[in-house]
């Protein structure tokens, strides 16, 4: 068995996916982000036909990762406390469908730990707000065109990088220190 048959596969949509990406490309035992567009009703849509809110994808990653460094719990603490989960339909000034929050389950643990990780939060009233993340089962993914890719990383400068990424990325190098790359240890 190969170092890729261990890997398993968590897809994840938080709002712009330049965010989501940035986030957890810097964890320990992401092997790999790609993002894309999930649940959409057009096979292989553009990124123009997603903004439409036409399609009913959602923007998304798909992250590989080594469950052996980091669990799914670990990724799912990291994604609720990274973005918004309580604002339908939108992150901050991005609006549409296509910017909602949700899980996109693969199998049945991975239901199990997104539903008990909603229902903690509720539980200890970590939001204000009540939590309108979809956990919903996987249908498809397309990765998005390739200026998406790694967007954060080579654009750092851009207006919308320095106000709404760097954030989430400095919150993730804060509050989760321990899971961090060591090459990724400063934003």
């Amino acid at each position: 068995m190969s170092d890729h048959d261990q890997l398993e596969l968590a897809t994840l949509a938080g709002g712009c996916f330049w965010c989501t990406e940035a986030v957890f490309k810097r964890v320990k035992g992401v092997v790999s982000v790609t993002p894309g567009y999930a649940a959409s009703q057009v096979p292989n849509p553009s990124y123009e036909q997603v903004c439409s809110g036409k399609t009913g994808a959602a923007e998304a990653v798909q992250i590989r990762y080594d469950p052996h460094l980091i669990s799914y719990e670990q990724l799912l603490d990291i994604f609720w406390h990274t973005h918004d989960p309580t604002t339908l339909n939108r992150q901050g000034n991005d609006v549409g469908t296509q910017y909602r929050s949700a899980i996109f389950y693969h199998n049945d643990e991975q239901r199990r730990i997104a539903l008990a990780s909603k229902e903690a939060l509720e539980q200890a009233r970590t939001y204000r707000d009540p939590i309108v993340t979809e956990i919903v089962p996987f249908s498809n993914f397309y990765p998005a065109e390739d200026y998406h890719r790694d967007y954060y990383d080579r654009h750092p400068n851009q207006p919308y990088c320095m106000i709404v990424i760097t954030p989430k990325v400095q919150k993730l190098l804060r509050e989760y220190t321990p899971v961090v790359k060591e090459d990724q240890a400063h934003a």
